[in-house]
């Protein structure tokens, strides 16, 4: 047996990234799949249904174009809704994939232990068992495709074998078996654990190391789930913002009323530990739950939330994207987060009631289902809210250059009954303005202003951009739309949407910045899943190279060349010749000898 331990335990060792390299590099293939670009893309389908809104806006009665923007707003639908279900499909080849491979990890360890027990007897009687040793030294290096293993030597030749981590998976001729097991969180996502004594362990990626199987995890808690939410953010804030504009116009009903949603997302879950407490029907005690604040302001992230064991009515809310950890303060009775006070990340949280125990743990997931389900609600054309439900209007008496740029409305809470009136007292922009309400004349409210170029003047739930500049004594109105059948102010503010930026914003002291356009923000998510395609591959080639490497000086030791058996044979075979022909010879010597004898 020709055998070097160094250059084996190398070749082996080098297959577990190679392996893990491999199974990542293959997946991420297929999830680069769901993000495809051009025409086929989410992102293009999305700028394709603003486009039919500001065709709409054009022809705000026309029934043709209002089929059309349904039309357009069915593909953006059904456009996520695929991406959400080929994710599905991942995620299921995902758990196959876990499954058959923990089943052949499982056979070779077992296999692993007979030959242990094997080696040790062969040993007891003082027997070299080359064969065994070398089917030893097969069955670590197979099992090295899919677990990062450390093998410890014992006198009787047997090894011991352990995961990265530490855990013990074959010891002498016993071997213990992986299982693959729910999420603790999510059951349509797998773990691993191994049985020990009657009892699963978990073994996180981390206690993996590398080898397919630590590939395929962590592929599915990273490379799977960041696309999920990436995909969930979009469709969730293009739908709820097109939802809430499309609530402050009016539609072609008779009488016109408020717009119905047009499109409806996965609603954001909040998904307790398997471990939690629950009741004696197996019902969790507690639960936790979300709801969406504001679209534009969601992340792409998963959060988990842990209580406190210090504190009462504390929480730690961990954003599982970048590790940011935020503490929060319930309060008992409702369940409401006191601090910090307004949304988190665009949600808002209710914990309980009851309280959680210390030991409980939530996951929270604000957008990561929201393509799977999404769909188009509104079937009728007529429904389409083009119109707003004010207009802007300015008095003929005016003398300066100013003029109604656009007539934006921005809150559920406009009150088209009142009439708002705004008349400048200066050059400069100052303003009085006043709300009197249409039925009474009563005025509801008023107060002063200072117009200044570029920004808009925001009352009564709208915003009122000007053109050029007031001169004092110009005066505005904003009344009740009349003619809602003519009216595209409504239209106008959708179609406005595809430059402005709706995805990833942030506050801070109020004041809501940054974010990216929906366009913009498909790219990020698809560059996002290109660079880590380009790294994995990157990654691939290297350790590949590095595994081939070292079973090539393998093999040159202990491995078996062809050439010089071949030429061993010839010379085996020239030698048995030779030998033949020697014993012929002495043959016919002997014949030649007996013959003369008898003479």
């Amino acid at each position: 047996r020709s055998y070097n331990d160094f250059l084996t335990k190398q070749a082996a060792s080098t297959r577990s990234p190679a392996a893990y390299d491999s199974q990542r590099l293959d997946l991420l293939k297929q999830l680069e799949g769901v993000f495809p670009t051009g025409e086929a893309g989410v992102g293009y389908t999305t700028t394709q249904f603003l486009n039919a809104m500001s065709d709409l806006a054009a022809r705000p009665s026309d029934m043709p174009t209002r089929q059309v923007a349904l039309s357009r707003a069915e593909q953006v639908a059904t456009r996520f809704r695929q991406a959400g279900e080929q994710l599905d499909e991942i995620q299921k080849g995902v758990n196959t994939d876990l499954r058959n491979e923990v089943a052949k990890v499982n056979d070779l360890a077992k296999r692993l232990g007979e030959v242990n027990d094997q080696i040790a007897a062969a040993h007891g009687i003082g027997h070299q068992p080359n064969d065994l040793l070398d089917e030893q030294d097969r069955l670590v290096s197979q099992l090295s495709d899919y677990l990062q293993l450390n093998t410890v030597p014992a006198a009787d030749g047997s090894i011991s074998v352990f995961i990265a981590g530490g855990q013990q998976l074959v010891l002498g001729k016993q071997a213990l078996q992986l299982q693959v097991k729910p999420d603790a969180y999510d059951p349509a996502q797998s773990a691993v654990g191994v049985a020990v004594s009657g009892q699963v362990l978990d073994l996180p990626p981390a206690l993996l190391g590398t080898g397919s199987i630590a590939g395929l995890l962590l592929f599915q808690n990273n490379d799977l789930d960041d696309a999920a939410n990436m995909l969930g953010q979009l469709a969730v804030s293009i739908s709820g913002t097109v939802n809430a504009q499309q609530a402050m116009g009016l539609d072609l009903g008779v009488p016109a009323s408020p717009g119905a949603p047009i499109f409806a997302v996965g609603a954001p879950r909040a998904l307790p530990a398997a471990s939690n407490g629950k009741d004696a029907q197996g019902n969790f005690l507690t639960s936790v739950s979300i709801t969406v604040a504001d679209p534009t302001q969601l992340l792409a992230s998963d959060y988990t939330l842990d209580p406190d064991p210090n504190t009462a009515d504390t929480y730690t809310l961990t954003r599982r994207s970048d590790g940011l950890a935020r503490t929060l303060t319930v309060d008992p009775t409702t369940g409401a987060v006191t601090a910090p006070s307004g949304a988190i990340d665009g949600m808002t949280i209710t914990i309980g009631p009851p309280t959680p125990a210390t030991t409980d743990s939530f996951l929270l997931q604000a957008v990561g289902r929201a393509t799977q389900s999404m769909r188009r609600v509104l079937d009728d054309p007529k429904g389409i809210a083009a119109a707003s439900p004010v207009t802007a209007a300015s008095a003929s008496t005016n003398t300066g250059t100013a003029s109604v740029a656009s007539l934006t409305v921005v809150s559920p809470t406009v009150n088209p009954q009142n009439t708002a009136t705004i008349s400048f007292t200066s050059s400069t922009g100052d303003y009085n303005w006043q709300l009197v309400d249409s039925t009474t004349n009563a005025v509801v409210a008023n107060g002063t202003g200072t117009w200044t170029p570029g920004t808009p003047i925001a009352l009564n739930g709208f915003e009122l951009q000007l053109n050029g500049v007031p001169a004092n004594g110009d005066s505005f109105t904003v009344s009740k739309t009349q003619y809602p059948a003519v009216n595209n102010g409504n239209a106008l503010a959708m179609a406005a949407f595809r430059d402005k930026p709706l995805v990833g914003r942030t506050q801070s002291g109020g004041v809501v910045t940054g974010g990216v356009t929906l366009s913009e923000g498909y790219a990020t998510a698809m560059a996002d899943i290109g660079v880590r395609v380009q790294s994995a591959t990157t990654a691939h080639d290297t350790s590949s190279h590095v595994a081939a490497a070292a079973e090539q000086q393998h093999a040159q030791l202990a491995g078996v060349n062809l050439d010089e058996e071949a030429a061993k044979l010839i010379q085996f075979q020239q030698s048995y010749q030779a030998a033949a022909k020697v014993l012929q010879v002495a043959q016919t010597l002997f014949d030649t000898l007996l013959d003369a004898a008898k003479r």
